[in-house]
């Protein structure tokens, strides 16, 4: 223990510890920056790469839907739901901004119905639930 201790002394005047100390600090903050280094560049790979297959899917879509007339799914849908929003961004009901009345409301003089049937007979509902 006592040999320990001198050992430890000694190293420490002359001043063989804080050099190791700032050489493995070194090495610590060495290796530290090469593995940020590396996950720098892998993530830069995984976007670069995302990028080239969206663009790969881009270009063929384009030229699948020039090879058969049609246009691409995504372009029809995003294109109805373009013209919704625009229907429907002046309220609720198209017209109801200007004050007019929706095409498909029609205004009748209501009038009242009476029950016809003769006494005791059944309706269908009835009927269908007595027959089982």
């Amino acid at each position: 223990m006592a040999l320990r201790h001198l050992f430890l002394e000694l190293c420490r005047r002359s001043g063989a510890l804080t050099h190791m100390n700032s050489f493995t600090n070194f090495l610590g903050r060495l290796l530290a920056g090469a593995i940020k280094l590396l996950l720098v560049l892998a993530a830069s790979v995984f976007v670069v790469g995302f990028l080239l297959v969206a663009l790969v899917a881009v270009v063929l879509v384009s030229l699948w839907s020039l090879v058969t007339g049609r246009k691409p799914a995504p372009v029809v849908l995003f294109t109805r739901m373009r013209e919704q929003s625009k229907r429907y961004t002046q309220g609720v009901w198209p017209g109801a901004a200007r004050g007019e009345p929706p095409a498909d409301v029609v205004d009748i003089q209501a009038t009242e119905v009476t029950d016809v049937s003769p006494p005791g007979a059944k309706t269908p509902v009835e009927a269908d639930f007595t027959r089982r």
